[in-house]
């Protein structure tokens, strides 16, 4: 699949999950879902241009910069934050729908063992 993906992109498959808003964070285009953000392009100046923050297990991104540094990486601001950056321009239209099709699901699965917890 063609690379050189921007955030209308993202737009697009955010908006074939459930329940998931196109908004902002951070001044920022963001996708949410129920509030909480599952996306956003990277406000802070560290990261690159065309860079999506995409949130996810600390695990999983950490095995994602190992496989692709030259798609994913990350900045010291990121560091203890469980998210990945993504450079918009590498990643694949396929590996961008599986990212956020999992911080989907990370994000409801935090929200749901948050909800126990009341």
């Amino acid at each position: 699949m063609p690379r050189g993906n921007s955030f209308k992109t993202v737009e697009a498959i955010g908006r074939t999950l459930p329940d998931v808003e196109v908004t902002t964070a951070y001044g920022q285009p963001a996708l949410k879902v129920r509030g909480k953000m599952i996306a956003c392009m990277a406000a802070n100046k560290a990261a690159e241009p065309n860079t999506l923050a995409v949130k996810m297990e600390f695990a999983d991104r950490d095995a994602l910069i190992e496989d692709d540094p030259d798609t994913y990486y990350l900045k010291d601001h990121y560091l203890n934050y469980p998210c990945v950056l993504v450079r918009l321009s590498r990643v694949r239209a396929d590996a961008l729908r599986d990212l956020l099709a999992g911080a989907h699901r990370f994000v409801m699965a935090k929200a749901r063992k948050a909800k126990k917890k009341k």
